[in-house]
């Protein structure tokens, strides 16, 4: 089946760069692009059903060119690019997007946000995240150079990964030269004996394609200890399961997100 990335645009600082990342990458599978956007109208509330299409039609019009003159910056003429743009509810567009015969991957930018602030991606990446049944890539701004030559997978007891849509993540990546490393985040004093069988299990099921290793990060400074290993190098990915902790622990998503992928220059991959 052809690959394709769906990139969704909204033409922030984070756009070009996305872009850039996802051409990058696109070079070394083949995959199609399709730049997305949804529409915001614009129109007095009285404005009758007629006069409010027309409306949202210019907009989309707009919206287009605006799309088209990113793509002929950016991308180069050998790779096949596609647009969507409407006002329609993003999800359902997604949805009807998802349905077409590809792999897909949907790229999106994560925000910055003070630490103090609750929410560390944007809320347009943590709605497709909650609501997509589709492996997503979060991206920090500041990258726009597609590298996997080590890729940190997030390991949690209570939302095992799923192995499908690991795989057919992986399918996207060329396995040459790329190290997979399977860990896991202790609590103080936590038994990690049967998160240590998981995590070999999971070597092994990998380890005839890829170089392999696990991790049990564990004791007082569990956070600290992974810091010194996933060094915000853009040679990193980091890959955790959707409705795990490491997304919805304050905790947790504080380290990962802001200082690791935000602050830093590691890609989150999340699985649905």
């Amino acid at each position: 089946m052809k690959k394709r990335f769906i990139l969704l645009i909204d033409f922030s600082e984070y756009s070009g760069n996305l872009i850039k990342y996802a051409c990058d990458w696109s070079k070394q599978i083949n995959a199609e692009l399709l730049l997305m956007h949804q529409s915001i109208v614009l129109a007095p509330a009285l404005t009758n059903t007629k006069s409010r299409k027309q409306i949202a039609e210019q907009t989309n019009e707009k919206a287009l060119q605006s799309l088209k003159t990113l793509a002929k910056e950016l991308i180069p003429p050998t790779i096949k690019v596609t647009f969507n743009v409407s006002e329609s509810n993003l999800q359902l567009a997604l949805t009807k997007l998802l349905e077409e015969p590809y792999d897909n991957l949907i790229f999106t930018g994560i925000k910055g946000t003070n630490l103090l602030k609750k929410l560390f991606l944007g809320s347009v990446a943590l709605q497709v995240i909650d609501n997509t049944k589709n492996c997503i890539v979060a991206m920090p701004k500041e990258i726009d150079t597609f590298s996997h030559e080590k890729i940190y997978v997030a390991v949690t007891k209570k939302h095992p990964l799923n192995i499908l849509e690991l795989n057919k993540f992986l399918n996207f990546i060329d396995n040459k030269g790329t190290t997979i490393t399977f860990f896991y985040l202790a609590k103080p004093n936590e038994k990690t004996i049967g998160i240590e069988k998981h995590l070999n299990e999971l070597n092994k099921m990998f380890s005839d394609k890829y170089k392999t290793s696990v991790a049990i990060y564990e004791g007082n400074n569990p956070l600290e200890d992974i810091k010194n290993v996933i060094n915000n190098k853009i040679d990193e990915m980091l890959v955790i399961q959707k409705g795990s902790r490491l997304l919805t622990d304050q905790l947790f998503r504080q380290f990962l997100i802001n200082e690791l992928v935000y602050e830093g220059q590691t890609p989150l991959i999340v699985l649905p």
